[in-house]
């Protein structure tokens, strides 16, 4: 789908790094055409000035999305989650980052979270970054317990694991 929404704009590279930022910070349009998060408005220039294009460039983006009907129904029905994982070093907790080699391959999470579970570790929150949104997308596991070295070499031992990180 992103790469169907990209083609859109295939003309206009400033309007594609509009249509990213609003993709990757969760922004929706508005029925007048301005960028929201929630109920709050953000300003055109602020969102040109963050990836360096004119404002004009931010209007004809969200003007061109109000024009075509499966555009408006995507960009007026994201939302943003909110994110533990720059929190946790404040909030003591632990983030498992883990590569993998094909992020397309089914069950990662699934297999990621079971061996957690296995081993009685509780999970705040987990974030698996879509793979047609990045090019190097990894799984993010946020949760309150540490992990010994057994569970870090059962993970890393899971065949679609490239690499793990422990912050």
């Amino acid at each position: 789908m992103f790469d169907e929404i990209m083609r859109k704009f295939e003309d206009s590279p400033s309007q594609q790094a509009v249509i990213r930022l609003l993709l990757e910070r969760g922004f929706s349009v508005n029925d007048e055409g301005r960028v929201v998060s929630g109920g709050i408005e953000i300003p055109n220039t602020g969102i040109a000035r963050e990836i360096d294009v004119d404002r004009r460039v931010v209007d004809a983006t969200t003007d061109a999305i109000l024009t075509d009907e499966e555009l408006k129904h995507i960009f007026q029905n994201i939302s943003a989650i909110p994110s533990l994982r720059d929190l946790a070093p404040v909030l003591d907790l632990t983030v498992l980052t883990v590569d993998v080699l094909d992020a397309d391959e089914p069950g990662i999470v699934a297999t990621v979270t079971g061996l957690l579970a296995d081993h009685g570790i509780s999970i705040r929150q987990t974030i698996s970054e879509d793979p047609e949104f990045t090019d190097e997308p990894v799984l993010y596991i946020i949760m309150d317990a540490d992990l010994d070295g057994d569970i870090i070499n059962e993970l890393r031992d899971l065949p679609f694991v490239r690499r793990l990180s422990i912050e």
